[in-house]
C-alpha cells in the first residue's frame, strides 16, 4: 500500500503555478465506468459516440445521455482480469472502419485467454478482431467476429492495444514489448523484443483489413518496411515499450503521434515514421537505457541501431518521478506514466489549434493526481514545447482529481479526457470529460 500524501497535495492544488492555461475547464459528460479507454464518434450525423470500458463493454453516448443497452459486451471473451487490482489487460482499443456508416464494420483489441498451443507459461493472447454492427440501432453482432491477428503475451502488462485507421485506410496497431521490466525475462528475446524484427511485440503494426493474404485474415501493405526483407511483414516501426496510445492528426501532415510509457527515467512522445526505430530497450527518451542500473542515465546514448540506422528521437520528453525522486515536489513537469492524446483540431478553443493534448496517469504514483498537458512545435529544431494545463484547481464537479487513463476526439476535433478514481479494476468511478472553454 502506497502512503497517502499530505492533504494539500491530494487536493490537487500543486499545479496552480505550473503554466496554467487560463479559461479552460472539464465538462463531465458520462460516468459509471470502471476504466474508460477510448471514444469514437459515429460518422452518420447523429453525434452518437461509443465509449470503451476496459472491463469489456462498449456503451453508446447519445445526445440525451448514456443509452441503457450496450453496443457490445465482450466480457465472456476476455482473459480473467485482476478484479479489484491493477491490470493492463482487457478491452483496450476500438476503431471504426472508414466506411462504418455503410458497412457496419469495426475493430477491437482485447486480451483473450492464452490460445490453445500458445507458449507454455505465457499469460494471454491479444486479439485484433473485426465485428459487424447494426449501424442504425448501434448494436454489435458478437457472432460476426473475425479474428484478424493474434499476439501471444508473456506477461499481463504492456499490451499497448490502441488501434487507429490512418489516412491511407490501413489499420495501425500499437503493441507493447510483452511486459515485465527491462524488456527481459520470459518471452523476451536477447536484446529485447523492442529491437527484434522477428516478433510483433514492441512495435507499431500496419495491416490492410480490406484484403486477405495467404492464410492471413488481412492484407499486408506493399510498402511496409520489411516486406520482401528479413523481418515480419506487419511491422511498421520498432523500438516501443508500451505505446499508450497512438493517434493521427486530423490536420497538418496527418502525422501519427505515439506516447510511449517509460520505465523509470523518462516519458516520451514520438512521431511515428515508416521504418523508424524509437530506441527501446537501448534508449529511454534521448538517453541510453542502463540495464544494470535502470534508475541511472547511461553514458553516451547510442545513435544507431544494430542495422546501422539512426534512432528516431522523441519530439518531447519529461521526467518520470521514479527515477527523479530528489526534490520530487520541484516545480517542473514530472509524472509516472504518459497517457497519449490528440492534436487539437476543434473550433471551440482556437488557442489550442495544432497543439498535442495529452496527459499523465498521476503526478505522484498511487494518488489520483492526473495531469493534462499541451505541446506545440518549437521553431527550428523539431522539438516540441510542453506546458501543463492546470485543470485541478477548478470548482468541485469540474475538477480533475483522478487518474488520467485515456483521451478521445470527436469528428469536430474536440478533445475528451477519460479518468477513474482508482488505480485498479474496481468500482464505477470512471468518467468521461470534455475539454471546453469557460
Amino acid at each position: 500500500m502506497k502512503k497517502k500524501l499530505p492533504l494539500l497535495l491530494s487536493a490537487g492544488l500543486l499545479a496552480a503555478s505550473l503554466n496554467a492555461q487560463a479559461g479552460l475547464e472539464l465538462d463531465p459528460i458520462a460516468s459509471g465506468f470502471v476504466s474508460p479507454m477510448a471514444l469514437e464518434e459515429v460518422d452518420d450525423g447523429s453525434g452518437r459516440k461509443l465509449i470503451v470500458d476496459q472491463s469489456g463493454t462498449i456503451s453508446v453516448l447519445a445526445k440525451k445521455g448514456l443509452r441503457d443497452s450496450l453496443f457490445m459486451d465482450v466480457r465472456p471473451k476476455l482473459a480473467k482480469l485482476n478484479q479489484g487490482k491493477f491490470d493492463e489487460r482487457g478491452l483496450l482499443g476500438l476503431a471504426l472502419h472508414p466506411k462504418f456508416a455503410k458497412n457496419g464494420k469495426f475493430y477491437v483489441y482485447y486480451s483473450a485467454p492464452l490460445r490453445e498451443g500458445g507458449p507454455e507459461g505465457w499469460n494471454h493472447t491479444s486479439h485484433v478482431s473485426e465485428f459487424k454492427a447494426d449501424v442504425k440501432g448501434l448494436k454489435a453482432d458478437l457472432g460476426s467476429e473475425r479474428v484478424l491477428l493474434r499476439i501471444d503475451q508473456p506477461q499481463f502488462n504492456h499490451d499497448g492495444g490502441r488501434i487507429a485507421f490512418g489516412p491511407d485506410g490501413h489499420l495501425y496497431i500499437s503493441s507493447g514489448d510483452g511486459g515485465n521490466k527491462n524488456d527481459v525475462g520470459k518471452g523476451h528475446v536477447e536484446g529485447g523484443n523492442g529491437q527484434s524484427i522477428k516478433t510483433l511485440l514492441g512495435k507499431i503494426l500496419r495491416i490492410d483489413v480490406n484484403k486477405k493474404s495467404g492464410d492471413r485474415q488481412y492484407g499486408i501493405p506493399s510498402d511496409n518496411p520489411y516486406v520482401g526483407k528479413a523481418g515480419l511483414d506487419e511491422i511498421y516501426a520498432i523500438g516501443m515499450r508500451n505505446p499508450w496510445a497512438i493517434s493521427f492528426d486530423k490536420g497538418g501532415k496527418n502525422q501519427l503521434f505515439c506516447a510511449d510509457v517509460g520505465q523509470n527515467m523518462f516519458e516520451e512522445v514520438d512521431i511515428i515514421e515508416k521504418g523508424g526505430n524509437y530506441g527501446w530497450p537501448v534508449r529511454e527518451g534521448f538517453h541510453g537505457f542502463n540495464l544494470e542500473n535502470p534508475i541511472a542515465i547511461a553514458e553516451g546514448a547510442p545513435k544507431k541501431d544494430a542495422w546501422g540506422n539512426k534512432f528516431k528521437d522523441p519530439i518531447l520528453v519529461y521526467k518520470n518521478i521514479k527515477g527523479h525522486q530528489s526534490n520530487r515536489y520541484a516545480k517542473e513537469i514530472r509524472g509516472t506514466s504518459i497517457t497519449g492524446g490528440y492534436v487539437y483540431r476543434g473550433k471551440a478553443i482556437p488557442e489550442l489549434k495544432g497543439q498535442y493534448i495529452f496527459g499523465d496517469w498521476s503526478q505522484i504514483g498511487g494518488v489520483p493526481l492526473g495531469q493534462i498537458f499541451a505541446a506545440n512545435k518549437a521553431k527550428g529544431n523539431g522539438k516540441w514545447k510542453l506546458r501543463k494545463l492546470a485543470l485541478e484547481n477548478l470548482p468541485k464537479g469540474k475538477r480533475l482529481g483522478a487518474y488520467v487513463i485515456a483521451f478521445g476526439q470527436d469528428l469536430d476535433g474536440e478533445i475528451y479526457v477519460m479518468t477513474n478514481d482508482s488505480n485498479s479494476l474496481k468500482g464505477k468511478s470512471g468518467k468521461v470529460w470534455k475539454l471546453v472553454k469557460k
